[in-house]
């Protein structure tokens, strides 16, 4: 709808994890770094963690698409983690093409041990990954805990990656799970964005999308810094805001996004209340569009009173 008046070639903010649209910051590389090395030098367990929104799924799809450049690799991915042991064993022999048919869990033990030990002695790599991994229950981690056993003198023949919400954390650092978390080899954590990365995020999606020489112009750097306001640096957010700013955008045949229409779109999606901060005990704070140009103001008036007088250290005073 708004792609041919923007001058785009396609829909820059999806919020489908479409690796073709991945915008890497440092923390990305460096946990898409660690699984990748983990992975290839069967370290054995990798743990990444992240906040909601943080781009995690969308790292283990630009994982799994390196994988599928490789005929060593061999995985199987697990996306729901409300799973009795048994559903978890038959799900992951199966997403290995292995025959699941039978009930007996030692024999789906049994089939998936002969599978890994084989590859491992041919020099395969075998990988399961487990996405919204804070949902594991602790019998669940236990069971995924005893499948890491496998290995070698010198090599951990199943390559185990858990990745979900910093309440897996919390879960890995309980008493009982200490056994798991002491087999943990890697682990990577990814933030929320800070102002200059959410710019560039915007602006290289623009360019995935087409824009080029005009993607500056899309969006104004007062709305810039208001989209980073109201989604505190979440690139799911960021995605969601973006998106309808285009669409209002539009709609009024606005030729750049303004700090209006981002205050609209954060209206609409409730992305002017704290209900983050209420959750967490803390004093609530409108984040309004009023809000944010009265921060502005305050800072701009702040700067000029505030602006420092340059000063010539003596010899005796170099670090001044």
């Amino acid at each position: 709808m708004y792609k041919s008046y923007y001058k785009l070639t396609r829909n820059p903010f999806e919020l489908t994890p479409d690796p073709a649209c991945f915008v890497p910051t440092m923390r990305h590389n460096e946990a898409l770094a660690a699984l990748y090395y983990g992975i290839r030098r069967h370290k054995g367990v990798v743990v990444v963690t992240g906040e909601v929104g943080t781009g995690k799924t969308l790292l283990l799809r630009c994982l799994l698409q390196l994988f599928k450049q490789s005929s060593e690799i061999s995985y199987a991915y697990l996306y729901n983690c409300r799973l009795t042991p048994l559903e978890f064993l038959h799900y992951t022999v199966s997403d290995f093409g292995l025959s699941a048919a039978d009930e007996n869990k030692s024999k789906l033990i049994l089939e998936l041990n002969r599978y890994v030990t084989s590859r491992g002695i041919k020099g395969l790599t075998t990988v399961l990954i487990v996405d919204e991994a804070h949902n594991l229950s602790p019998e669940l981690i236990e069971e995924i805990r005893l499948l890491s056993n496998l290995e070698t003198n010198d090599d951990k023949l199943l390559q185990i990656v858990l990745v979900g919400q910093p309440e897996l954390d919390e879960k890995l650092d309980s008493f009982e799970l200490r056994p798991m978390k002491q087999r943990i080899a890697l682990r990577a954590h990814l933030d929320t964005l800070a102002p200059e990365e959410t710019e560039k995020y915007i602006l290289e999606r623009l360019t995935i999308a087409g824009a080029e020489s005009h993607r500056s112009e899309i969006f104004s750097p007062e709305a810039i810094k208001a989209i980073h306001l109201f989604s505190r640096g979440t690139p799911r957010l960021i995605n969601t805001i973006c998106e309808n700013a285009l669409i209002n955008g539009y709609a009024k045949q606005m030729a750049a996004i303004t700090p209006d229409v981002i205050g609209e779109v954060a209206r609409d999606f409730h992305l002017n209340s704290n209900g983050w901060k209420l959750s967490r005990g803390l004093q609530p704070e409108t984040l309004s569009l009023d809000r944010y140009n009265s921060l502005q103001k305050s800072r701009e008036s702040d700067a000029e009173v505030n602006t420092p007088i340059a000063v010539e250290a003596g010899n005796h005073e170099p670090d001044i």
